[in-house]
């Protein structure tokens, strides 16, 4: 996906004692136009924590990336994230089946398998409570299944994230899906750099800047004791699902240290990830221990890549100039 503008055009004309100029701006986006986003409220606006719109926010104006992050649009390169049905009951095991289709419109049958499986599916509601990370199963029709916790109605956003073997490529779509019930929007969590789950604390050290690779690392610890046996899980001790408040951009990222089998690890997991902007996201950590798969969540404050220094005037070069009387 690129945004795409076409160039300002100016033109000019000398009438005597005037001159007039015209100009035209068009900007287009690559989305696909079959995107389930809208604009989001500005910074600081009362829409800003409750908004299911799918713009940039939270100050996200100067760092802005040229390619946007993935999973607002339900369509890209051909390929559409399709549910059979965008709302469901509530309920703590409740079924859920899409398809994927492809350029040709029938369901994609051919995945490459990433970090041991064919497709990774993540929901969260829009409050970002409630997150899982699921691997559905897929029939010989194309059609994926899984059971879902729904306990909590509300508005879900549920992304898709796959390799089609034709494309060769890996995407990440997203879709709404609406839970029936009473929807109680919870507050964001403030920053912290622990969290807890399961008995495990686990420390966050790193200060995050939009636009560049930012080093984060995960402490895992339990009983007051670092813990160095973290199971391989999904080819590596650690996967990091990271989620922009607002329109909910996606970033899934996996630590370059890979695990397989029986292999242990830890204390620590590392993980170099690109926020796209500044401004507040969570953070979801999976880790295996003891047989299980535990999930820590964090919010983070994404700070503005520093202003580029401007060279200093030299009042030498600025006398040599010739002034005219």
């Amino acid at each position: 996906m690129r945004l795409s503008s076409t160039p300002v055009k100016l033109g000019a004309y000398a009438g005597g004692l005037a001159v007039a100029f015209a100009a035209a701006f068009t900007v287009g986006s690559a989305l696909d136009p079959v995107t389930d986003t809208a604009a989001a409220a500005p910074a600081g606006s009362a829409e800003h924590e409750e908004t299911d719109a799918g713009g940039h926010d939270d100050g996200h104006g100067a760092a802005d990336a040229a390619t946007p992050p993935a999973g607002l649009a339900v369509s890209e390169r051909g390929y559409t994230l399709a549910p059979a049905a965008g709302s469901l009951p509530a309920g703590s095991s409740v079924p859920f089946a899409f398809t994927v289709t492809g350029p040709d419109g029938a369901p994609v049958q051919e995945f490459t398998e990433e970090h041991e499986k064919e497709l990774h599916l993540i929901v969260v509601r829009r409050d970002l409570a409630g997150f899982q990370h699921v691997h559905p199963a897929r029939d010989a029709a194309g059609t994926w299944s899984v059971p879902l916790d729904l306990a909590q109605g509300g508005s879900y956003r549920v992304f898709a994230d796959f390799t089609p073997a034709a494309l060769g490529e890996g995407l990440t779509l997203g879709t709404d899906l609406s839970v029936a019930g009473d929807y109680a929007p919870e507050p964001l969590p403030a920053p912290a750099a622990t969290a807890a789950v399961d008995g495990y604390e686990i420390r966050l050290a790193g200060t995050p800047v939009a636009g560049r690779e930012s080093e984060l690392t995960f402490t895992v610890s339990r009983n007051g004791r670092e813990v160095t046996d973290l199971e391989a899980y999904l080819g590596a001790f650690g996967h990091l699902v990271s989620l922009r408040t607002g329109d909910l951009a996606y970033l899934h990222t996996h630590p370059a240290q890979e695990a397989h089998g029986d292999e242990t690890g830890g204390p620590a997991v590392q993980f170099a990830t690109t926020f796209p902007t500044n401004g507040s996201y969570r953070l979801f950590l999976d880790f295996a221990h003891g047989g299980r798969v535990h999930t820590a969540e964090f919010t983070v404050t994404v700070g503005a890549p520093a202003a580029p220094e401007l060279p200093a005037s030299d009042p030498a070069a600025h006398d040599a100039i010739p002034h005219e009387d």
